[in-house]
């Protein structure tokens, strides 16, 4: 019986494969940059309506924070974003939507975690971020959450609620819980 062999056309086609494939490889993260994840966790909203859980990504870094949730269809309905800062944001401190293709609330939230305002933000599909309009809260704040649009009306939670989450530092006490204090006067 003759020995079969690979043809060279079929050889050289299966070496330029094997010569792509590390090159395929650094394409697909790229490709899947819509689904790569910050570190997250879970969180609570403090509301009349009841304690609320939600998943957050944790947005730390100047990086992270401009990244946001640009260039992803969807965000789960349970899911959001926490923009986390060091110290106190002036207003003129704000958000846009740049490269964002789903609608957005943001909360904008003070150094104990309770809401100071809502706004809702709807993508912005100008060629530049300088053609976005940024949304500002009217006080500094030191947290801002992320979630769907219509997230926070549809579970009644509104300006004055809370937000805690692991680690955090705020004073956040739901309506459910009662804080006792004592006074030495």
């Amino acid at each position: 019986m003759p020995e079969t062999s690979v043809s060279s056309p079929t050889r050289r086609r299966l070496l330029q494969a094997l010569v792509l494939l590390p090159a395929a490889a650094c394409w697909a993260p790229a490709a899947l940059a819509q689904e790569s994840r910050l570190p997250g966790t879970v969180l609570t909203l403090h509301a009349e309506t009841g304690p609320h859980r939600l998943r957050v990504e944790l947005a730390r870094t100047l990086a992270e924070r401009g990244r946001g949730l640009m260039e992803r269809d969807t965000l789960a309905e349970d899911a959001g974003m926490l923009f986390l800062y060091d110290r106190r944001q002036p207003p003129r401190n704000g958000f846009w939507m740049y490269r964002t293709r789903i609608p957005l609330d943001i909360a904008f939230l003070d150094e104990s975690g309770r809401i100071l305002e809502i706004h809702r933000m709807t993508p912005c599909r100008a060629e530049t971020a300088g053609a976005c309009p940024v949304t500002r809260p009217a006080s500094p704040y030191r947290a801002a959450l992320e979630v769907n649009a219509g997230y926070f009306a549809e579970r009644g939670i509104g300006p004055g609620d809370c937000v805690s989450w692991p680690g955090d530092a705020g004073s956040c006490r739901g309506p459910e819980q009662t804080v006792t204090t004592t006074s030495g006067q």
